[in-house]
């Protein structure tokens, strides 16, 4: 329609004229009466240090494999590394899998206000621990309690039980148990951080303390970046595609947990110590780990060194200090 009544209007009035009446823009109509520039792209070439396509399918078969395929590309990475293999850089893991659909977030993401205090850093293991409680859910609206002690520096979980409620007794006796087991040799030196639930602020518990020589510092109300290590690992076990969602008694519960807790303090490659699992680092064993990656990616560079455009590959550095509230000046001094 407003062709037909451009092309009318134009002989009489002229072009300018035309896109007034039709408030059409003359750009517009200038740059859809221009034939184009340039024909089709052509096709980008091929990069010389990309995979075949051989090598592309032994990758997307080892992501398809039963023990990887519910396992994010950079868990797959390290493991293989560990295990003497190297098949392709992580960003190539996830380029293939988004090229087959097949990359998506499987978990409702929050986000809070940066905060800063309590301020706390643990460079070493047994130094700062996190404590949190979680609620399962059991048969006919009963609710579970897990308790999980985790080691902020080396994500270790030393710990944890699943009770019905959340006595201030029965948590005194589990810490009192967790410290004789995990806890450090010299007194004064370990501080546990918790929330402030009734138990963890009860008499009981703050005797316990007292007489252990153990340190107590508590988040803010409702504010669950102050507590972020606890946080986390309840998010790494009710997300995992295993989590049941409900358990059917209390020994289910308990079942499900400690298998969980041993795979997570000793296969699961965390992102926050470089890769290492948690007993590694926890124990000292990360040193000789990242020795042994190191000579795998070597022997891959030396194989391939077009393949790694950003020169010699290196593996994940080990963890550093781990901070509660890390605070600004020392984010700028860093």
């Amino acid at each position: 329609m407003i062709g037909a009544a451009f092309r009318e209007l134009e002989p009489i009035v002229g072009t300018k004229g035309a896109c007034l009446a039709l408030g059409r823009p003359r750009a517009s109509h200038y740059r859809h009466r221009r034939p184009p520039l340039h024909g089709p792209p052509r096709p980008r070439p091929t990069p010389p240090n990309a995979l075949s396509a051989e090598e592309r399918g032994a990758v997307r078969d080892v992501l398809h494999a039963e023990r990887f395929v519910d396992r994010a590309p950079a868990q797959v990475w390290a493991t293989l590394l560990d295990e003497g293999t190297w098949l392709a850089s992580e960003s190539t893991m996830y380029r293939l899998l988004r090229a087959d659909g097949e990359v998506r977030e499987r978990r409702r993401q929050a986000s809070h206000p940066p905060r800063a205090v309590p301020e706390l850093v643990a460079s070493g293991p047994c130094e700062v621990w996190s404590y949190d409680a979680t609620a399962l859910r059991g048969p006919r609206r009963v609710w579970f309690s897990l308790f999980m002690m985790l080691d902020i520096f080396s994500r270790y979980c030393p710990g944890w039980m699943v009770v019905e409620g959340e006595r201030a007794e029965v948590v005194r006796d589990w810490i009192a148990a967790v410290v004789a087991a995990r806890g450090p040799a010299e007194p004064g030196r370990l501080v546990i951080h918790a929330d402030r639930g009734s138990a963890m602020t009860s008499k009981p518990v703050s005797q316990l303390l007292a007489d252990l020589r153990i340190g107590r510092t508590h988040g803010r109300p409702h504010v669950s970046n102050d507590n972020p290590y606890s946080e986390a690992g309840f998010k790494t076990l009710k997300y995992a595609p295993e989590f049941p969602g409900s358990f059917g008694s209390i020994e289910d519960a308990r079942a499900f947990v400690g298998p969980f807790i041993d795979h997570y303090n000793h296969a699961h490659r965390h992102s926050g110590i470089g890769y290492h699992t948690p007993a590694s680092v926890h124990f000292g064993t990360a040193a000789l780990v990242r020795e042994q990656r190191a000579l795998v990616l070597d022997a891959a560079y030396a194989a391939h060194p077009e393949r790694f455009v950003n020169g010699r590959p290196e593996p994940p550095p080990l963890p550093g200090p781990a901070w509660i509230n890390k605070p600004k000046e020392v984010d700028r001094g860093s």
